[in-house]
């Protein structure tokens, strides 16, 4: 499984557009194979900073949403949005059982 955290700061000018094509982007990519979570959230340290917090289930799948047109459409109108370029970090992950991180009590 993948995590991908993502962030964006907008423009004071451009926050509302900034968020709504976020929100668009969010439930193009939950149809998409694999897509297990998708998400934009707004920072609460800085109000114009978007956060994007998704789940894919394979290197594959996150790789077939770059290459879908829209994502690059996107990406593009985001980055003309922002204040600074965007950041973005794949992770790969695997869920661990909650009492393991808890520890034996």
């Amino acid at each position: 499984m993948l995590i991908v955290l993502g962030s964006v700061v907008a423009r004071d000018d451009t926050y509302a557009d900034a968020l709504r094509l976020s929100q668009e982007h969010v439930a193009r990519s939950l149809q998409e194979p694999g897509c297990l979570r998708h998400a934009v959230l707004r920072d609460p340290a800085n109000p114009r900073r978007l956060v994007f917090v998704e789940q894919w289930a394979s290197p594959e799948d996150l790789s077939r949403h770059f290459k879908v047109p829209a994502s690059a459409a996107f990406a593009g109108a985001l980055t003309r949005l922002a204040a600074n370029a965007p950041e973005m970090t794949v992770y790969e992950a695997r869920e661990l059982p909650l009492p393991q991180l808890l520890g034996s009590r």
